[in-house]
């Protein structure tokens, strides 16, 4: 389908993008370089088809797996796992296996690890934890006074009875925990990259617009580009709107250098249609939510393009100093 107005191509676009005018940057905690260009955006008409990149395969039984764990307030990656779903794997194996190389607990493989997550509900507990992940800011943030704001429940009241206002914020930027600004040993180890959405409603339909600081745009943003088109649309179903935008604001876009191969590969390819989402009249709020009340229609794409992921970001103590 060598259509250049398919949206497809505004994210094959930002890729040729990166390639062309990115600066050279390396990854503070992992050394991994990366090019990289600041501040661009895209929009996806969720009218004209579901935005599930076509010129790669993608996982979207991960995607929805992880945006159920978000929506349903959870924490602890045993869910995930449970469900065969490894996009958080890394980073509580990463707390690991700094305290195991202490000598603090015993080491163990990614693999041995995931595995006693998914058949150790007690090792689960103790080390599949993550806290101020986006799940627990989203529907449980924790204010200064000891309460729990449900800010995803806040922003379906106010689009439901409020639509004309502006207000519909839901944000995850919380310094208390982030970087230098967290007391020490209560700072985040994992980045917090999707960091604002806003909502809005005009003529009966449901926008959405998400800043992103952080945008590994070969792995990540398909991702992010699918999960929060998902979002867009379950929020519109649950408040009684059709589908509008999603608008995805990109703050640092980059690519690893170990992505640039494929990357160029997946150049190579034109975008075929994009497929439906249908939801399931069973959504009808937050707390209902399932998994199984969402499904792909027509979703056909080329071969899958595989790359290492860069276990990026967080907050390093000594950096203090």
């Amino acid at each position: 389908m060598n259509d250049k107005s398919h949206p497809e191509y505004q994210y094959l676009n930002l890729l040729q993008d990166i390639l062309d005018h990115g600066v050279l940057k390396k990854d503070h905690n992992t050394g991994n370089g990366l090019i990289s260009v600041f501040g661009r955006q895209c929009r996806y008409d969720l009218s004209k088809g579901f935005p599930l990149l076509t010129t790669k395969k993608m996982a979207w039984n991960s995607i929805l797996t992880e945006l159920a764990w978000f929506i349903t307030g959870q924490t602890n990656i045993k869910y995930l796992v449970d469900r065969g779903c490894p996009i958080w794997n890394d980073y509580p194996y990463k707390i690991y296996k700094k305290k195991s190389d202490e000598g603090k607990f015993p080491q163990l493989t990614l693999e041995k690890f995931v595995e006693k997550i998914k058949t150790d509900g007690e090792f689960a507990k103790a080390h599949g934890e993550l806290p101020r992940i986006y799940g627990e800011q989203w529907r449980a943030w924790p204010a200064s006074d000891g309460r729990k704001i449900d800010q995803l429940a806040w922003v379906v009241d106010t689009l439901k009875n409020f639509p004309e206002r502006k207000h519909a914020v839901m944000s995850v930027w919380n310094p208390q925990f982030l970087y230098a600004m967290a007391k020490p040993g209560e700072a985040l180890s994992f980045p917090l990259c999707h960091i604002l959405l806003h909502f809005n409603v005009a003529n009966g339909k449901l926008s959405c617009l998400l800043y992103q600081r952080s945008c590994d745009t070969f792995l990540g943003v398909p991702f992010n580009i699918a999960s929060y088109a998902a979002l867009t649309m379950i929020i519109a179903k649950i408040c009684g709107y059709e589908p509008g935008e999603f608008v995805h604001t990109l703050g640092d876009v980059h690519i690893y250098e170990d992505h640039i191969e494929q990357v160029k590969e997946q150049l190579t390819r034109d975008p075929k249609p994009f497929c439906r989402l249908i939801l399931s009249d069973e959504v009808k709020d937050l707390d209902n939510f399932a998994p199984e009340m969402v499904q792909l229609d027509g979703y056909e794409s080329h071969p899958p393009l595989r790359a290492k992921m860069t276990v990026a970001g967080g907050f390093d103590e000594k950096d203090r100093k």
